[in-house]
């Protein structure tokens, strides 16, 4: 992907820029800043009619092909758009997980019936998605799964638990990586299946997290029931459409990511400047090196953007400079970073150190991505398994 952008690049940022100025008002101008990592609670209802204004101008899904209702905008754009979208301080988005990951995994894999079912309702933010992938025993691992489903007068059947699911509390639908081959193993007989949420077979119990906030929840199948047309790809092909959804998780959106990561950096060293620790030449040196380290992610983002390769590195490189952004942050607050508000009140540079703490667990902890980098990228012995 090219670093500069052209003549027609630079207008369609203004033409975007200018949009998100003329809307981001009214009722929607308090909703900027709202939402995100360890604040999704923060008005979800709000900003899923905030969401479904953006679709309704057309701002919804822009790197989908034109046929299947999105934009079909080059990967330039879309970076653009996700950039710009952050600079505006526009609130957290609800439907990633529709968006960047079940919408591009149903085009590719889904039959026609399952696109015209439930693209439209991505597009238009009016159903959310959630991803029922990890359990208890079963997260890193994820050929471990032990959900199982059985057809049974033209339902697929479903049982068990499902833990670390995003905004589940918030989804009508969930995709679901679970066993469908009796006596299976491992990678084997495993099928994607398209899970509705409002039913009597499903209970959600969120997780509180050290945050106060619960992004997570527990999902228990007990006899939930789906259409036997709602699997995607073939019976038993789960694997191979659950890697492809993952190779659609680092998309340009982590673009628009690192421009939230400009604004907490900058209110850190407003911070350091404001309390005199910006006087310490250790600590401006690692702010130095903060912004350094940021802009090496922006450029690496960007020349490996098509490479579905770089998806381990890139995940790599970002947690672990936001987990140590986060403990900078408490260095130069210093005693002030330990004390809270009333009913545990963490401000924004506190959110940030304890949510941080995760971010080289979820979404594939880093011991699994080097694994990854290893094996699929270096060509390296694959380590022993059981």
């Amino acid at each position: 992907m090219e670093l500069r952008e052209t003549s027609g690049d630079e207008r369609f940022r203004a033409e975007v820029r200018a949009w998100l100025g003329d809307h981001l008002t009214g009722e929607f101008a308090a909703l900027k800043g709202l939402g995100g990592s360890g604040r999704e609670h923060e008005a979800p209802q709000e900003r899923q009619a905030w969401n479904q204004h953006l679709a309704a101008h057309g701002w919804t899904c822009l790197g989908w092909p034109v046929e299947y209702g999105g934009r079909g905008l080059s990967l330039q754009q879309q970076v653009i758009f996700h950039e710009e979208y952050a600079r505006a301080d526009a609130p957290a988005r609800v439907n990633h997980l529709g968006e960047e990951l079940l919408g591009p995994t149903l085009i590719a894999h889904g039959t026609d019936e399952q696109r015209r079912r439930f693209l439209p309702g991505i597009i238009g933010v009016t159903e959310l998605w959630c991803q029922g992938y990890s359990e208890p025993g079963a997260g890193s691992d994820l050929a471990g799964v032990r959900t199982r489903a059985r057809l049974a007068g033209g339902e697929w059947v479903i049982d068990g638990q499902k833990i670390w699911t995003s905004l589940a509390q918030y989804a009508q639908w969930c995709f679901a990586l679970v066993r469908t081959e009796p006596g299976s193993q491992r990678h084997a007989g495993l099928s994607y299946l398209l899970v509705p949420m409002d039913q009597p077979g499903v209970e959600v119990r969120p997780i509180r997290q050290l945050t106060g906030t619960s992004e997570f929840n527990e999902v228990f199948f007990d006899g939930a029931r789906t259409g036997e047309s709602l699997v995607v790809g073939a019976p038993g092909d789960g694997w191979r459409i659950a890697m492809a959804t993952l190779g659609f998780e680092r998309g340009v959106s982590t673009l628009g990511q690192q421009v939230g990561f400009a604004r907490e950096l900058a209110g850190i060293v407003a911070t350091a400047k404001d309390n005199g620790r910006y006087d310490d030449p250790v600590l401006r040196d690692r702010l130095a090196r903060a912004e350094v380290g940021l802009e090496v992610l922006r450029v690496h983002a960007l020349r490996t953007l098509s490479s579905p390769e770089a998806g381990p590195v890139s995940k790599l490189l970002w947690a672990r400079w936001h987990r140590e952004l986060g403990e900078l942050a408490m260095d130069v607050r210093g005693a002030d970073a330990l004390t809270v508000g009333p009913s545990y009140g963490l401000d924004a540079q506190q959110t940030l150190f304890l949510f941080s703490r995760a971010d080289t667990i979820y979404g594939g902890s880093d011991e699994i991505q080097r694994t990854i980098i290893a094996e699929r990228v270096l060509g390296l012995p694959k380590e022993p398994r059981p």
